[in-house]
């Protein structure tokens, strides 16, 4: 007891010293439609001469202590650079007055006094302008998540004095690529959680599950249409758009950033995670949309070995795989306070390159003039070979692997049990990086790997897999994994299987993800899936593994491989099991192009 007193009364303490260092003010800021926002401005009290404002927007509240806690921790070398910090929640969200919306459309601009999340951050960069005394006329972005789709929505319609932004881990589009779906595919555990953590009222809920492992309780669950029936009964708007939505309309198009922020005027520092289990997608296609009209030279990318938002916090590893020091704060120390520094105050060079990509495997930050690079890359086929091989040498023979794909025993996308999202310790945030040996000999699914590498080989780019493939259903979806497989003999994680890049897939969509198609049973199609970039060294010794399965759950919703109009509308009886084919002869050569560095 008396340890716990003392180290509560060092951490209240640390706390009295740490807020001393700020002048704090807690304000309600007007917006062009008389809703206010609230909102908690953090001025350094022994500032040298004016400072930019740092503002932070955000629908996951800043009160009980967080702001000090994020003043202190996360953004700690920007404090110690000298801004004067804006944290404000969003319309509708904690302090703030107003609806909340997810993810709010962009604004009719024929409509006077219309609102969006570009004109509350221009409205409170106006107000900010004019009540907080000391600024230097500049004010900065940045926001991790959600918070950087609210930056990446500030584009649109920028402040004069917004002179810099970071859109960090940002969705992009959340039907092709993000926190709702991939490929059409719905993210079936993320999505009911997120919506039921969030479409609540003002403040954030968890949802309280009656089993700790939530495969058994999604699976008991049976098809979609039982979520609304049994828990949400209409009232969550973002469940209902699933439901109504459920191909790729206007509804998911307004909304999808790659579509609606094709240039920015304001510099912008694009931020992910290779390993990102939320939105990796989306800073990718959002630096590649701008880099299309990128003639100012305003669009840079910096991708690390993280998790969501993992540069924020301790970055020597994640799960068991190490990288060799601490590389967020090497990305805050060394990347985004000086990136802020330059644009905002004028201080030092700017040093950072078109794109960092951090290499994992050898560990070691690497500089390029174009993401993906061309230079010096060559596109080399990997192909699927009898005997579970994988070669870079082309099929010669005829033949094909085969598995059964039953939803009614989906395969479990990590390790059993798998807590809620958002339990302590749920494993969430590192599950991409999950040893991948608790699906070898599993019969529904199939892997193929190389001979140990004689050399180091070294993948820059983007991954594409091309499946030929059929099934004896009528629709299916496709998980595609690349691994890295390492040595038995290796001295820390002897066998272990790392994936790299992955993706699914979802069949009806293979023409068009507007328009769904049924798949003529036992056809055989190519299914080109891009299964994302990497900067990965496979370090002699070393196996690569190519794996694909048809499930993968409950990250993915079942596919009833039958054809339906509306999966989220299926019935029990239309969940079926199928056959599932994956051809390598000279004909159908299944086969991952990868970037390989000459």
């Amino acid at each position: 007891m008396k340890i716990a007193v003392s180290l509560c009364c060092l951490l209240l303490a640390g706390c009295a010293k740490h807020e001393s260092n700020w002048d704090k003010r807690e304000v309600m800021i007007p917006m062009r439609d008389g809703v206010k926002l609230h909102t908690l401005i953090f001025a350094p009290k022994k500032a040298q001469g004016k400072l930019p404002f740092l503002i932070e927007r955000s629908p996951y509240g800043f009160d009980n202590g967080r702001a000090e806690r994020t003043l202190a921790t996360r953004y700690k070398e920007l404090a110690e650079e000298g801004f004067i910090f804006v944290l404000q929640d969003i319309r509708g969200r904690y302090g703030s007055e107003g609806e909340f919306v997810m993810q709010r459309p962009v604004r009719d601009r024929s409509q006077p006094n219309s609102i969006d999340e570009a004109t509350d951050t221009y409205d409170t960069i106006e107000w900010l302008l004019k009540n907080v005394p000391e600024n230097n006329g500049r004010a900065g972005l940045l926001g991790i998540s959600y918070g950087g789709w609210l930056t990446a929505m500030a584009l649109i319609e920028p402040h004069p004095a917004l002179k810099a932004a970071s859109e960090q881990a940002s969705p992009a589009d959340m039907f092709l690529g993000d926190d709702f779906h991939h490929n059409g595919a719905f993210r079936l555990s993320y999505g009911f959680e997120y919506v039921s953590r969030m479409e609540t009222g003002k403040t954030q809920f968890i949802f309280d599950f009656d089993k700790y492992d939530t495969f058994d309780w999604y699976l008991s669950l049976g098809p979609l249409s039982e979520v609304d029936k049994r828990y949400f009964h209409g009232q969550k708007p973002t469940w209902n758009n699933f439901v109504n939505h459920p191909n790729y309309d206007s509804f998911w198009q307004q909304q999808a950033v790659q579509k609606i922020l094709t240039r920015t005027s304001v510099p912008n520092l694009n931020v992910a995670g290779w390993w990102d289990q939320e939105d990796y997608w989306g800073p990718m296609k959002i630096y590649e949309t701008l880099e299309k009209n990128d003639a100012d030279h305003k669009n840079y990318l910096v991708v690390g070995p993280w998790r969501h938002g993992g540069w924020g916090a301790d970055g020597e590893s994640l799960g068991p795989i190490d990288f060799s020091g601490d590389q967020s704060k090497y990305f805050r120390e060394k990347i985004e306070a000086p990136w802020f520094a330059y644009w905002l105050k004028d201080k030092g060079s700017l040093h950072q390159p078109e794109a960092m990509a951090f290499e994992t495997g050898r560990n070691t930050w690497e500089r390029y003039n174009a993401w993906p690079p061309a230079e010096g890359i060559e596109r080399r086929k990997l192909y699927t070979a009898a005997g579970a091989a994988l070669s870079f040498d082309p099929p010669r023979s005829d033949g094909f692997d085969s598995y059964l794909s039953d939803p009614a025993h989906p395969v479990p996308y990590r390790q059993r049990p798998i807590p809620p999202t958002y339990s302590p310790n749920s494993g969430w945030t590192t599950w991409l990086v999950q040893d991948q040996r608790f699906v070898d000999q599993r019969p529904d699914v199939a892997s193929w790997k190389t001979e140990p590498l004689q050399d180091d080989l070294v993948v820059t780019g983007d991954i594409v897999a091309h499946l030929f493939a059929s099934t004896s259903g009528s629709d299916s979806d496709w998980i595609v994994k690349l691994i890295d497989v390492y040595p038995e003999n290796d001295p820390k994680l002897p066998g272990y299987e790392l994936m790299i890049a992955d993706e699914v897939f979802r069949a009806r969509f293979r023409k068009s993800f507007e328009k769904p198609e049924p798949l003529e049973p036992d056809r055989v199609y190519e299914f080109p899936i891009d299964i994302h970039s990497a900067s990965h060294a496979f370090l002699r010794g070393h196996r690569l593994m190519l794996q694909v399965q048809s499930t993968w759950f409950p990250l993915i919703d079942r596919n009833p491989q039958t054809f339906v109009e509306n999966i989220y509308k299926a019935k029990a009886e239309d969940y079926r099991p199928a056959t599932q084919k994956i051809y390598r002869s000279a004909k159908f050569p299944t086969y991952v192009e990868l970037p390989v560095q000459r």
